[in-house]
Order: structure tokens, then sequence, then C-alpha cells
């Protein structure tokens, strides 16, 4: 049999997310966020899950290619528009939308020979300091693409720094108000962050992490808060049990010490299928469906599990890494990722090849 350690894709759970979106903008419309991979769920494994949006935004040429593939007809957005002039050809055969944010990519549309004008979204560096023109250089650009007749309607777009802060977002919004006043075209503007905490009112929003089941603003509030589910499970079972005695140690590099009689399992996972290495003792963890914590070091095909409040738990029980746990347990994927150091989007998209990643039956 092969390795019992699978990742589930809840494509119930991704639909109840795209729900709670279009419930913040309710006069919005919205777009699903599926760069990387879907944050690493799969677009295929995903797309069920999400074609209630109005259009899906993503970086990759080639992601854009699968979507049309799966038979998806409406808006598809490249978030960092073209990197290189030809791509805009793939651009027209696909009709895809596209951010222009410098000026190299206004000379390439400029040079760009189409039979069909571009839907482009210009974007405004309003204080993220990533892509985007000054609010000095906007409407330069502005004017540029307008002149243009490879360029068919203009949009205005940011991204904001700080919406799952305390800074916020007004700074921001003071910005790009003033920059685009008086100048035609929609808006898009909130990202997960500052639709679920801002409510920014604008033409189209950005669906991004809390379509997959995580906080944007972690710890602050968690998932239950913003009646998001979890859309990834990773688990895998128990293959050996130890029991210990007080000063045995685990692991490599003898990182935990038992303070008296233990029983210990050890589960098939480890830093290879993508599970932090990093995560410390005491990082969560649910065997059959009961929480518990790591202990020791995890290593790269395994890490173990305090089973010794968890008498009926051996080889074979299920261990629950993230996700969705047996009898309606749910262990977020926040609250690992915050032992970790790092945050949901980054244990999403870690998973490793070598994982099986599958359609829940949910």
């Amino acid at each position: 049999m092969p390795r019992p350690i699978e990742a589930l894709v809840h494509v119930s759970a991704l639909a109840h997310n795209l729900q709670r979106a279009r419930a913040q903008a309710p006069d919005a419309r919205v777009w699903a966020v599926v760069k990387a991979n879907a944050y690493g769920h799969g677009i295929e494994r995903a797309y069920d899950g999400l074609r209630g949006a109005d259009g899906f935004a993503l970086l990759d040429l080639a992601e854009a290619e699968r979507l049309r593939t799966l038979g998806w007809r409406g808006p598809i957005l490249l978030l960092e528009g073209v990197f290189e002039a030809r791509d805009l050809e793939l651009c027209s055969r696909l009709d895809l939308w596209h951010a222009v944010h410098c000026d190299e990519q206004i000379d390439w549309l400029a040079a760009h020979k189409t039979h069909r004008p571009h839907r482009v979204f210009l974007k405004l560096n309003s204080g993220m300091n990533r892509l985007g023109f000054t609010p000095a250089a906007f409407r330069g650009a502005w004017a540029r693409l307008g002149a243009l007749p490879q360029v068919d309607e203009i949009s205005a777009i940011t991204h904001f720094s700080d919406a799952d802060g305390a800074r916020g977002i007004a700074h921001q919004i003071a910005a790009f108000e003033t920059a685009t006043r008086d100048l035609p075209g929609e808006r898009c503007l909130s990202n997960s962050a500052a639709l679920l905490r801002h409510g920014v009112k604008n033409d189209w929003v950005r669906a991004g992490i809390l379509l997959y089941g995580s906080a944007p603003d972690f710890p602050e509030h968690d998932v239950t808060h913003w009646d998001l589910q979890p859309t990834m499970t990773l688990r895998s079972r128990i293959i050996a049990t130890q029991t210990l005695a007080a000063g045995d140690t685990v692991g490599y590099g003898s990182s935990f010490t038992a303070p008296g009689a233990m029983r210990v399992g050890i589960v098939a996972c480890g830093y290879a299928d993508g599970y932090p290495r990093l995560c410390p003792t005491g990082t969560p963890a649910l065997v059959n469906g009961r929480r518990t914590r790591t202990i020791g070091r995890v290593s790269m095909d395994m890490l173990e599990v305090d089973l010794t409040e968890l008498p009926d738990a051996g080889i074979g029980s299920e261990v629950t890494l993230w996700g969705r746990g047996p009898g309606g347990s749910v262990l977020p994927i926040d609250e690992v990722a915050r032992t970790a150091g790092t945050i949901g989007y980054e244990l999403m998209c870690a998973v490793a090849p070598r994982v099986t990643m599958r359609v829940a039956e949910d």
C-alpha cells in the first residue's frame, strides 16, 4: 500500500467561503484568486468550488490556459500583467485581462498587433511599494493607455499592505482616491483582509486566502470568527509507538526529554511532505479527532506525537496535521502555521508533490 499520508481538498468548503466573500461585498463582483495553483490546492481540484466567482485572478499564463481548458469563458485577470511583449499574443488568444504596472508594459502594448483591444487594470502604487505607478505618474500612464488603439477599457487597481494590521488602509485609500478622481472605469481594491475587516466599496474584490479557509488577520481573528471553513486537510497515520521513561529523549538532536513515563506515536509525515521542520514541541495535532501535541524535532519523513493521554491510539490511528479530523473535529491551519512562525498561505503552497492530493468525498 502507499505511504499513509494524503491531502484532501474540500470543494464544498471552497464554495462556502466564496459565498462569504459575496456576503461581505454584495454589490461587487468577486475575483477568485487562484495563483500558486489555487494556493496549493490544484486549480483542477478547486475549480468546481470556485466556478461561482465572477472571474479568476492569477499570475501564470499556463494556469490561465488550464482554466480555459476547464471550460471557463469568463474574465481571467493577470495580477502582475505580462512579463514580456510576446505574452500579449497569448492574452489576445485567450482573452485575458491584465494589470499594467510599469512603462515597459505600456510600450509593449503600443507595439502589439491585435484585432481585439485589451482590457487592462492600471496599477497604482498607493503605499505597498512593490508594483505600480506612483500617484504622481498614474494619470500620465492612464493618458498613454487611453490613447492606444490596442486598449479597450481601463480599470484602476491597487493593493493594501496593512489591511490585516493596526495601520489599516486609510492612507492608501486616500492616495487611491486622489490619483483616480474623475477618471472613468471600474475600481479593484479589496484583498481578503480588506474585504473582511474594512468593507471597502469597489467594483471588484479579490478573494484570496479567505477562500481557502485561513483567517488573513490571525491570531486577532480566527476562521470561526469569519465563518470560514477549512478547504485542505493534511492527514496521515501512526506507523509505530514507543514507550518512554523519564529522561528518555526523542528524535534528532534530543530536543525533547520525557519528564516521566510517556507513550509516543510515530507519524508518517515530515518536512519532505511540506510539514515545517520549524514546528516545535507543542505544535497541535489531532489523533483520532482528539487534540494532542507534537514532540521533538520534525524529520524528513516522520514526526512524533504525544499519546500519553490517548490510551486507545496506536498503529493505524488517524492523525490530522491540519484541517478536518474524524467526528467533526477541526484543526485550523493557522494554528499550525503560527507555531512555525509562518502563515497558513505558506503551508498550503508547500505541500510536497510526493503527497497524494485528491478531492474529498464530503
